[in-house]
């Protein structure tokens, strides 16, 4: 039997702005779910929210990109819309941009990240869920997770990882897809991951193809042709046993690095590891937050979580988050503070140039 794990997130209303996801709006995903699970669609589920993204963590035996599932998933997120809008929730329904549903919620709104695999004896996996930046938020950690020894011993010491991995990188502007491996191709591979605003990693495999890791790459501002919201990306990263081990997962996150995003959707920050209780942004609608939650699979049942990163070991991560947060701050509308004007093509920034369009005299 092939366990799949799928995690799919929308913002479909917040509390205060966009800050959090109300109880009331989690107990209804929660109820949907467990109809879900008593007619036998889905083996297990776990409901949670990371800032002001509702997340649906599902198990079941249906496969990757499943129409039941991702309906299923779709209905469940139109639901909890439509009690947000009740509620007046803010940003009610912001990322379910299409009406119909059409056999995949990829290019919906929602995020996806999804795999599917033989259960091993022993089967950890961590679920990352972000809020308040975008999928290329993941290409520098997970890049450090299966291809940089000085984060993973494994890489060096255990014989099953030593062959490395390979990394399917999606160019979200173009909606193609390049795998390369490493360690041979890893200059390559950095030249691609540096920008992450447009070359995403979807999915890591060992060698011999087993899966590894999956991360969502919905871009929205691409979908809508304007900015709606942050994409706010979900991963799922398989553990031990041939794989990197939770620790090696996590420590890349012990150092917070700059992602686009924040405020608007129009900032840097730095990205803060915290727990579930802490998922909430508030200053500058931020800073960015991740959270990890930690599962062992066992005949597609979803044991725990742990919430990985409610630890004082992350304690001087989020300090750290601060300080670079008011150094980026003190930047204010200025670049590296602001993103830079490709990135701004979705904001108000090309309604200011064209009204100042004919303004603009040749220079002398």
């Amino acid at each position: 039997m092939r366990t799949t794990v799928s995690v799919i997130k929308a913002d479909v209303g917040s509390l205060a702005g966009h800050h959090t996801v109300p109880d009331v709006i989690i107990d209804f995903a929660k109820t949907n779910l467990e109809r879900g699970k008593k007619a036998g669609l889905i083996a297990d589920f776990f409901v949670t929210n990371c800032g002001d993204d509702l997340e649906l963590i599902m198990s079941h035996t249906k496969g990757e990109d499943s129409p039941k599932i991702h309906e299923f998933a779709w209905k469940t997120f139109q639901g909890a819309a439509k009690k947000a809008k009740e509620l007046k929730l803010y940003a009610a329904g912001q990322d379910l941009l299409v009406e119909a549903f059409s056999g995949n919620v990829k290019g919906m709104g929602p995020g996806v990240a999804e795999l599917e695999f033989e259960e091993r004896e022993s089967d950890p996996m961590v679920v990352f869920m972000a809020d308040k930046t975008e999928p290329g938020a993941f290409n520098l950690p997970l890049y450090r997770v299966f291809a940089d020894p000085f984060c993973t011993a494994g890489l060096i010491i255990d014989p099953t990882l030593h062959g490395g991995f390979k990394f399917e990188v999606m160019d979200v502007m173009e909606h193609k897809v390049v795998t390369l491996q490493c360690p041979e191709e890893m200059y390559d591979l950095l030249a691609l991951l540096g920008t992450p605003g447009r070359y995403v990693i979807r999915k890591i495999y060992r060698k011999d193809g087993l899966q590894a890791a999956a991360v969502s790459t919905t871009r929205l501002s691409l979908i809508a042709g304007k900015y709606v919201g942050k994409d706010d990306p979900v991963a799922i990263v398989r553990a031990q046993h041939g794989l990197p081990a939770v620790g090696e997962v996590l420590e890349p996150f012990a150092t917070p690095h700059l992602v686009a995003g924040w405020m608007r959707g129009s900032h840097r920050g730095p990205l803060m590891p915290v727990g579930v209780a802490n998922a909430k942004c508030t200053r500058f609608d931020g800073p960015p937050r991740i959270v990890a939650l930690g599962f062992q699979i066992s005949n597609a049942k979803l044991i725990g979580p742990a919430d990985l990163f409610d630890d004082p070991a992350f304690d001087r991560a989020r300090a750290l988050t601060n300080e670079i947060a008011d150094y980026m701050r003190r930047h204010g509308p200025f670049e590296p503070g602001r993103l830079s004007a490709d990135e701004m093509e979705y904001t108000t920034l090309p309604t200011v140039l064209k009204k100042l369009k004919d303004r603009f005299t040749k220079a002398e």
